[in-house]
């Protein structure tokens, strides 16, 4: 009967040679080399193909997870069992994710270790009683966590779900004023979200969006602010938010045909990839000879409103709050407004600044040409009426 072939990796002098001790006073067994760091370990192994190593968890060169994975890698028939004085939940887990059949802690009575090599052999697992027990608490935690984490899942779908349908979903309006004369031009429509755990809209939308129901949503916003376009003063119109996708979709366009299209501006609020552009100008010109008109949302704030407004053409550009804010005082904001405002009227576009929070930037904003603007010092949004 052939000998189990055996090789030892342990950066402790004494403690390999009580194992080789141990290995050569049995007749089944046979020592084919020791290791003192993981490389010398993934060495040995590739070199003499042994049947089983005995692996320490913390030794020079990476330790016990390296090279059990490199043992696995050269040797594949070779059995690694760890061999630790730690015990600890997460190193056991990680040997055994490295490839190890088994875990034992050092002191482990040496007839327990030479049985555990003969488990090996046979296609055993051998973990020593306390290491089986921190196993067993740690894959019974996980298993709970995923419990836990698949029932928020579940219920987060079903609070995108309910606001889908309208439950807890409601629109508020922030007025859009002439900042020449304080005259009301247009409304924002703003959606609202009163159901627990609350959170902000973009939470909401990023929440749906990632459940693959993120059009769903923007469709019940939208129609919500369309249903209220009768109680509109006159000559003001009504900006609703959408990503591209939404504008896109038959849906939408479904509902904007009951509605007076030249009172509807649509906001391009998305600044992922738009990966069609000619799709996009088609549905948008379709909106467009109803009367519908585009503003690109956010101007200034990164390279993406940039290219849409670049690509799309759009009647508006919203004039980010990044911008906004101080331009008063900041040359460097206002600086890029300027540069963006002498682009909007060599394009024949209007300006539209957001986040006026003080009468100074609105006076700078129509120093700079600025016509329009919304913000808290102008108004807070609110019910149409």
């Amino acid at each position: 009967m052939r000998k189990i072939r055996v090789m030892i990796a342990d950066d402790e002098a004494e403690l390999r040679g009580a194992l080789a001790d141990l290995i050569a006073s049995e007749e089944d067994l046979e020592l084919v080399g020791a290791a003192a760091d993981a490389d010398e370990a993934v060495e040995l192994a590739r070199s003499n193909r042994p049947d089983v190593a005995l692996v320490d968890v913390r030794m020079p060169g990476g330790g016990g997870p390296r090279a059990a994975r490199g043992i696995s890698r050269w040797s594949p028939g070779t059995r690694v069992l760890a061999l630790s004085a730690y015990e600890d939940r997460s190193t056991v887990l990680e040997m055994l994710g490295a490839g190890a059949v088994g875990y034992l802690v050092k002191g482990t009575a040496p007839d327990e270790i030479v049985h555990a090599i003969g488990r090996a052999i046979r296609g055993q697992t051998s973990l020593s009683a306390d290491v089986m027990a921190g196993v067993v608490h740690e894959l019974t935690s996980q298993l709970k966590r995923t419990e836990l984490e698949s029932e928020e899942r579940n219920a987060q779908l079903e609070r995108i779900r309910a606001a889908v349908a309208g439950e807890g979903v409601s629109m508020v309006f922030q007025p859009i004023y002439d900042l020449s004369d304080q005259t009301v031009v247009g409304v924002e429509a703003l959606a609202r979200f009163s159901q627990e755990p609350v959170r902000g809209p973009d939470r909401w939308f990023s929440e749906a969006k990632e459940a693959g129901l993120g059009i769903d949503l923007e469709l019940t916003t939208a129609q919500l602010a369309l249903a209220q376009t009768g109680q509109l003063p006159k000559g003001v119109y009504l900006a609703i938010n959408l990503s591209h996708r939404t504008a896109m979709s038959p849906r939408f366009h479904e509902a904007l045909a009951a509605a007076p299209a030249d009172r509807i501006v649509i906001e391009l609020t998305e600044h992922e990839q738009i990966d069609d552009y000619e799709a996009l100008d088609d549905a948008l010109g379709r909106i467009r000879e109803k009367g519908g008109r585009l503003a690109i949302d956010d101007a200034g704030a990164g390279f993406a409103s940039l290219r849409h407004t670049l690509r799309l053409a759009p009647n508006i550009i919203k004039l980010d709050i990044s911008l906004t804010r101080d331009i008063d005082s900041d040359r460097g904001r206002r600086a890029l407004a300027s540069a963006l405002i002498s682009f909007a009227e060599e394009m024949g576009m209007t300006i539209v600044a957001e986040g006026i929070e003080t009468g100074a930037e609105v006076e700078a904003l129509l120093a700079l040409g600025v016509r329009f603007g919304q913000g808290y010092f102008l108004a807070y949004p609110g019910p149409l009426a």
